[in-house]
């Protein structure tokens, strides 16, 4: 997981750093997010002229998801630059609307592990495809036609809206 050594930081003005988040990170956990491999992650970190801390992110991973209409699993290429400043807590008003993130000046180590986790599930598509042809699944049996066909009729009436056919008969 990405930290800063704020101390450090404070003395050189601006940090590199690179890391790699495991797939089974607790970090993932109850985000929907899966990937395949580990996630990596470079950047960069310096001081604001107004004492904010800059931290220029890249983030580089595959993640798993499955297609919105066959649900075959699918790997996406993520990959994604952003930016998270982070302010004087003790400055900044309750929800304020700022996108700053608040910062104790007591701190001394800086973890990124939230921002990186809000980040990247901005950054992730939720709806994926496998192909942009893939022909889905059958209503009725489920069979994925892009692998087989189906006896199924689509003109057969589906059974939930009985009730609505029965009003509109009236």
């Amino acid at each position: 997981m990405p930290k800063l050594d704020l101390p450090r930081l404070e003395r050189d003005g601006s940090l590199s750093f690179e890391s790699t988040v495991p797939p089974d990170d607790p970090l993932w956990e109850g985000s929907g997010l899966r990937f395949d491999g580990d996630v990596a992650v470079r950047g960069r970190a310096s001081v604001s002229g107004t004492g904010e801390i800059i931290v220029q992110m890249h983030v580089d991973a595959d993640r798993m998801a499955e297609c919105r209409r066959c649900l075959e699993p699918v790997r996406v290429p993520l990959e994604k630059d952003f930016i998270v400043v982070y302010g004087d807590a003790e400055e900044m008003e309750d929800d304020d609307g700022s996108d700053v993130r608040p910062l104790s000046v007591k701190a001394t180590v800086l973890e990124l592990g939230e921002a990186l986790r809000e980040e990247i599930i901005l950054a992730s598509d939720r709806w994926v495809e496998c192909r942009t042809d893939c022909a889905g699944l059958c209503p009725i049996c489920g069979v994925n036609w892009n692998e087989q066909t189906c006896e199924c009729s689509p003109d057969e009436p589906d059974p939930r809206w009985d009730a609505l056919r029965a009003l509109q008969s009236e």
